[in-house]
């Protein structure tokens, strides 16, 4: 009888190492998901110049090769130069960003597994605006085959805003804009009165006015 116990135990004990031993080996079969890229957010966030609104939280999440996504570390940096010559924004390790100085610029996340690897999201930082931009030349402008272009600037609260202002032409099939450059549209007839404003944080400038002659 203590025979047959005896052949039991081992015969038990020789199952659980055989399940130890598949257990190990098997290990091998599962490899560890490998990073193809990375997405970088919040979309295109805007942060402004000044006690309130001056940071926004980036957070990155990464693409496996398995087809699953989820949360992989990251060294954190930023490019963009300011209307005075400072950077836009700092940000910390860990992605926090805040604002220096109006002007748009790149926030990126490289992993820090595959350094190759690495993801962005356009950023902007502009005045917090209290009252409407201030459009220069406040006008009338008039474009002509000689002078076809002309190049404004708004201000806000003191500060420049030009590079961050949405610049729009009442008649783009006239003159339109390239950033804050108002170029005409030249074609014979091309000729009009029409009106340009700036517009930032929701306020917009007063019309100015635009001529195009002799197209």
């Amino acid at each position: 009888m203590s025979s047959t116990k005896s052949k039991l135990r081992l015969v038990g004990a020789f199952a659980v190492l055989l399940t130890l031993a598949l257990a190990v080996g098997c290990r091998g079969f599962f490899v560890k998901p490998t990073l193809t890229a990375i997405a970088v957010g919040p979309l295109t966030p805007t942060i402004y110049v000044g006690a309130t609104d001056n940071t926004v939280q980036m957070f990155a999440v990464g693409t496996f090769n398995d087809g699953s996504s989820g949360s992989t570390p990251v060294t954190w940096g930023i490019t963009g130069t300011g209307t005075d010559g400072q950077p836009i924004a700092t940000v910390t390790t860990g992605g926090l960003v805040t604002a220096q100085s109006s002007g748009s610029g790149t926030v990126t996340a490289a992993s820090n597994l595959l350094p190759s690897i690495s993801g962005s999201q356009p950023l902007v930082v502009s005045v917090a605006c209290t009252s409407a931009p201030i459009v220069s030349p406040t006008g009338p402008v008039t474009l002509t085959p000689d002078v076809p272009s002309q190049t404004f600037t708004a201000t806000c609260n003191g500060q420049d805003i030009t590079a961050v202002a949405s610049w729009l032409s009442s008649n783009t099939a006239t003159a339109t804009f390239s950033a804050n450059i108002l170029t005409a549209v030249e074609g014979q007839g091309n000729d009009a009165t029409f009106f340009i404003t700036a517009t930032a944080n929701g306020l917009t400038s007063s019309n100015v006015q635009v001529t195009t002659s002799g197209f």
